[in-house]
Formats: structure tokens, sequence, C-alpha cells
């Protein structure tokens, strides 16, 4: 009975460690994911940032605030607008 309770201890800690490195191993993934995201997200709002600045001399309280909602939208869909609509129409669209 000994053999078999050590045998079983042994293969407890073996499923342990596989289960704590599948862990190690999840969280590794999801933090990259997460940065590449976060990445991604910083260089959207940078372009519409400058893309503002561009068209617009500066920005204002009012043109930050609409810059959350132009971030929903993909860059094929905000880079347009930002080009084309004038501050107005881009004010009363997002605000």
């Amino acid at each position: 009975m000994s053999k078999a309770l050590a045998f079983y201890e042994q293969k407890l800690a073996e499923v342990k460690q596989e289960g704590i490195q599948e862990g190690i191993q999840e969280g590794i993934q999801e933090g990259i994911q997460e940065g590449i995201q976060e990445g991604i997200q910083a260089e959207r709002r940078n372009v519409i940032e400058n893309l503002l600045r561009v068209r617009f001399g500066s920005l204002d309280t009012e043109l930050r605030v609409i810059i959350e909602p132009l971030l929903v939208l993909s860059p094929e869909e905000f880079t347009p607008l930002l080009l084309q609509l004038s501050r107005e129409e881009l004010l009363n669209r997002f605000l």
C-alpha cells in the first residue's frame, strides 16, 4: 500500500506542476495580448490626435472629448471623417 500511496502522491505532484505551468503560460499569453491591444489603442489615439491637430491647429477641450467616441471606429472609418468633416460637423456627430 505504501508504494501505491507514493505513486499516487508523485502523480498528484506532477499534475499540480502541469496545472501550474499551464496557468503560467495562459497568464503570459493574456498579458501579451493585453499589451498588444493597449499598444494598438495608444497608436490609434495618437493618429486621431495628430489628425485633429493638423486639421484644427490644436486640441482644445471640445476636440479632446470626441477622441474616445472616435476610438470605437476602425481607422478606415475615422480617417475620412477626420479629413472631410468640419470641426462643427465632428462635434455635432460625436458629442
